[in-house]
């Protein structure tokens, strides 16, 4: 393993999951602090408090996480009164986009909260037998004060430039695509009460699934990869337009962008990147021959669904490894567009564009790629907002910013009060 570092872990933990009344509105159950959160519509789980914790970094990380996490499972003494995915003993995670970069972690809380279809549930996870604690609204939420944004290191002008330069790559063949991220700075009066934007975004994002694990949260609209009972599910979304509020104007929109040969070519390879990553694990796979238009209430995508059927057993965690990055995030070749983000994106992702979620003790799990996310930073009066967009060979880099500023705008009017 490499640079592996394991926490608040006391001999074999013991876990029990029971049913309880609908507990409402999930993430206003979460305490101001160490909370964790994987929402979406009006089911998920969130959670608080460390069982055992596990942070990796470099090319094996989620190997070493995934053997970790394997090893911890055996050795856990679990009652299960609900066997509903989500429930029994879970960690969340999330990792760096590149090798070279730490924060990777997967975390066991000790309590998670969850609903399902209908069904509630509680699970307490520690070193003994605990009763399960009262479930109900946590203190009141501050919301933010004082915010001010500003372009990060790299101003909106020169970003356009790095997009031009990417192009003139691209059409002199060095590769197919590459995805060019950019970040924007938050500043805020008073530290972050992080459960003001998860609501917020939970709230005006309701088809996406809302994330936070330490400091880094979101709300992303693309499932890198689910694992349920041996059915894997993949969710593309590359190709995207904004929208206008106009609603027969963006009907219009939607049309035009279903048949734009620049989102076409760059929803194709970013479909071909997962079905090629999932190939190897699967029976049989299915992969649509067209994409749909996603409507978002600020953005259209271009969306396909890739699924297949299990065969050699892989752990959920191990399916995300398989398909990061995928050319929704990195480009194509995905050796060259990496090389290119290295040499000319000049930011650091961090966890950025990186898988984020949950995984069971099964192996099942949901994997979503962290978009539309922030990282909040130093004291929590800071938090860097990203966003990035696909460059192929006739991306203009003006459109691009103009796409990228409405990708920001989830995270940035839920830092607004």
């Amino acid at each position: 393993m490499s640079n592996p570092a394991v926490v608040a872990e006391i001999g074999p933990l013991v876990v029990r999951s029971t049913p309880i009344d609908d507990p409402g509105a999930l993430l206003s159950l979460l305490p101001p602090d160490d909370a964790f959160a994987w929402v979406h519509a009006a089911d998920g789980i969130v959670a608080w408090g460390r069982a055992a914790e596990f942070r990796t970094s470099g090319a094996s990380r989620f190997a070493d996480a995934d053997e970790w996490w394997s090893e911890l499972c055996a050795h856990a003494v679990v009652r299960d009164d609900v066997d509903t995915p989500g429930s029994g003993l879970v960690a969340f995670g999330s990792f760096t986009f590149t090798d070279d970069a730490d924060g990777s972690a997967l975390v066991v809380p000790e309590v998670v909260v969850g609903r399902r279809d209908g069904v509630a549930w509680v699970t307490v996870i520690g070193a003994g037998i605990a009763a399960p604690p009262a479930v109900g609204p946590a203190e009141p939420v501050t919301l933010p004060a004082g915010t001010t944004f500003a372009d990060g290191p790299v101003d909106s002008a020169t970003w356009q430039g790095l997009v031009a330069e990417a192009v003139q790559r691209i059409q002199g063949g060095a590769l197919d695509k590459v995805v060019l991220a950019r970040d924007l700075v938050a500043s805020l009066d008073e530290p972050l009460d992080v459960r003001a934007p998860l609501s917020r975004l939970a709230a005006d994002y309701p088809s996406c699934w809302t994330f936070h694990v330490d400091g880094f949260f979101g709300s992303t609209p693309e499932m890198l990869v689910r694992l349920e009972r041996g059915l894997v599910t993949s969710r593309v979304l590359a190709g995207t337009i904004r929208r206008t509020g106009d609603d027969a104007h963006d009907l219009a929109l939607a049309g035009s962008l279903a048949r734009s040969s620049k989102d076409l070519e760059e929803h194709e390879y970013a479909v071909r990147s997962v079905a090629e990553a999932l190939a190897p694990h699967c029976t049989s796979m299915n992969v649509p021959e067209a994409p749909f238009v996603l409507h978002l209430p600020n953005v259209m995508h271009l969306a396909s669904d890739v699924t297949g059927v299990m065969k050699n057993g892989a752990s959920a965690l191990t399916l995300a490894a398989s398909l990061h990055p995928s050319a929704a995030v990195g480009g194509t070749p995905t050796e060259a567009a990496v090389a290119l983000i290295a040499e000319i994106e000049q930011l650091d992702r961090g966890r950025y564009a990186g898988p984020v979620g949950w995984i069971g003790a099964s192996g099942d799990g949901e994997w979503g790629i962290a978009l539309r996310s922030a990282q909040v930073e130093g004291d929590g009066r800071t938090v860097r907002l990203f966003a990035g967009c696909g460059i192929v060979a006739d991306s203009v880099p003006a459109d691009e910013l103009a796409e990228s500023n409405a990708k920001l705008i989830p995270v940035r009017d839920a830092l607004t009060p």
